[in-house]
């Protein structure tokens, strides 16, 4: 397919890493899956057609077997535990937050180990152990104790600070939340994955693209699709399932909080 002139400064920094010998990493994590729908087959399908892992953030106290049997079609699919409910418990004055300060300790805690033992008890081998908390919030006295009820990974949004476990974080949001609730421009976006290559130069932090397939309007979709083509078609770029992703960064974790 075309994808026009706002794409070619991807297309030439690409480019770059290839005649410098070097492989530029991307990954995806799509937030908020639950059941199969319309938007998820859409998700699947293309990600499927450029051979892109995903990884689908479940929330598991919404979820049940429907969603295995469709992901039994998607070998390219692994699952993590999106929180336990996505349920807000901060007041209205703070920001969204399901895993903070707001309950007991012991509570959240239980309730990402319900989390966990419900998505892998449904899904076997396609789950890893990571959490997404959800709207990417979680209180930092909380890390520490993740590994503990077994969790392997967080995933966040931002820059990756230092934590007892694995850490791989989303740096690319492709929805416009703050503005038309849509897809953000596409060409700041080009500049958003070419500012995160340039900065990852030593390739420890990968391009993290996150998408919410629920939400996506036409543009957002187009976006995706454009992307998947463009890397497609540059040797010097791999998407990397999230469990090598995990074993890497697991490597170099130290007992630090987020």
């Amino acid at each position: 397919m075309t994808t026009g002139p706002i794409w070619q400064p991807l297309v030439e920094e690409l480019a770059r890493w290839q005649w410098a010998g070097r492989k530029a990493e991307f990954w995806l994590r799509d937030d908020d899956a639950v059941d199969p729908t319309p938007a998820l087959d859409r998700l699947l399908e293309l990600t499927g057609e450029f051979a892109v892992p995903v990884t689908l953030a479940v929330i598991p106290a919404q979820t049940d077997g429907k969603l295995v049997v469709r992901l039994d079609e998607a070998p390219h699919a692994a699952v993590a535990i999106h929180g336990w409910a996505h349920r807000n418990h901060a007041p209205e004055d703070q920001k969204k937050q399901e895993l903070g300060a707001h309950r007991p300790r012991d509570a959240v805690l239980d309730d990402l180990a319900r989390g966990l033992s419900h998505v892998t008890g449904l899904h076997g081998t396609r789950a890893v152990p990571m959490l997404v908390p959800p709207w990417n919030r979680i209180d930092a006295g909380l890390v520490p104790d993740l590994g503990s009820i077994g969790f392997a990974a967080l995933s966040v949004y931002g820059p990756p600070k230092p934590a007892s476990l694995a850490v791989i974080n989303s740096n690319v949001d492709i929805m416009d939340w703050h503005g038309t609730r849509g897809c953000r421009d596409h060409g700041l976006l080009v500049q958003a994955i070419i500012a995160q290559l340039q900065h990852a130069d030593d390739g420890s932090e990968p391009v993290g693209v996150l998408t919410h397939h629920l939400v996506h309007d036409e543009s957002a979709w187009l976006f995706l699709e454009r992307l998947f083509a463009v890397t497609a078609q540059a040797e010097a770029c791999a998407w990397l399932p999230i469990r090598t992703l995990i074993g890497r960064s697991a490597a170099t974790a130290i007992p630090r909080k987020v």
